[in-house]
């Protein structure tokens, strides 16, 4: 099976993939929204005319709110995101998006979160992402604790974890480079998506390794093949599900993403992108590197 005799390319390709978005993400850094840090976001739609984006920040410039960050929406739309804002202010910030009532607007939505409040949410989302893991870890320890040979089954957990960290790392690098362009933050969509990638792309790879499992109990019996024939033979039996069961996710996100609203683009984005390579990695990465472990720890006994 092509996975293990190029397994070397496969693993050196997802180690410069993860190195590249981790310069990414301390390069651009991300940015919080106002979900984690605080503020009040204001979507306003106008009935005919959009006016110019920078007709909108002169009024607001003489407001007394700090910085505020404008983005269109839609089409005849836009977000405007400041500081927390008390009832009078944000009133005030309506009356400037609208020029005063020249240009007929509506509100589509108002949100406002304290400080506090954000960083609980920031608390909480870090806590998600961890205790998740663990679970992996455990969950898979468990299902796979009658495979002892070659590979003790905790190490099933630990490279399932290992690939997770590679499907989370990258399309998060991907999304620093975009949001330093596009000014795009970090909200709890954002930390949702994620965890849909994980919870996703675990799936794949528990099928791949337990194909492995039924595959190596049939083979010990008849003592048939090799350790790394047996994982690419199992990998190459459940490449076409894998692979049928995460594009049709994507045909789903991808409609979502160019017709969807706004705030649900980033989202989308990540997700896909996330769905792509956690395919990738249950495929070409979690195998080849399951594969490297049994060959280290051969060398290791002979040693």
């Amino acid at each position: 099976m092509f996975i293990a005799k190029y397994k070397k390319i496969f693993l050196s390709l997802s180690i410069i993939l993860v190195v590249i978005s981790l310069i990414f993400i301390f390069t651009f850094s991300l940015k919080p929204g106002i979900d984690f840090k605080g503020g009040a976001l204001l979507e306003v739609s106008y009935s005919a005319l959009r006016p110019e984006i920078s007709l909108i920040e002169n009024r607001v410039k003489t407001l007394d709110i700090g910085q505020a960050l404008i983005q269109p929406t839609g089409d005849k739309g836009y977000l405007v995101k400041t500081r927390d804002l008390s009832q009078a202010e944000h009133e005030s910030l309506f009356q400037a998006a609208s020029i005063d009532g020249k240009y007929p607007a509506e509100e589509k939505s108002f949100t406002s979160i304290g400080p506090s409040v954000g960083n609980e949410l920031a608390r909480k989302a870090i806590f998600s992402i961890i205790a998740v893991i663990i679970a992996i870890i455990l969950f898979i320890t468990y299902a796979f604790r009658k495979v002892s040979l070659p590979v003790a089954s905790w190490k099933y957990g630990v490279i399932t974890v290992i690939t997770l960290l590679h499907d989370i790392i990258i399309p998060t690098g991907i999304f620093a480079l975009l949001a330093h362009y596009t000014g795009a933050e970090v909200d709890t969509l954002f930390v949702l998506a994620l965890l849909t990638i994980l919870g996703l792309s675990v799936h794949d790879k528990i099928v791949v390794f337990d194909r492995i499992r039924e595959n190596l109990r049939e083979d010990n019996d008849n003592k048939k093949k090799d350790f790394s024939e047996t994982v690419g033979t199992s990998t190459g039996q459940t490449i076409v599900r894998s692979i049928n069961i995460t594009l049709t996710i994507i045909f789903v996100l991808v409609p979502l993403y160019l017709f969807g609203p706004e705030t649900t683009k980033n989202f989308s984005l990540i997700l896909t992108i996330g769905l792509f390579f956690g395919i990738y990695s249950s495929l070409f990465f979690a195998s080849p590197l399951l594969i490297w472990v049994e060959e280290w720890q051969a060398k290791s006994k002979k040693k």
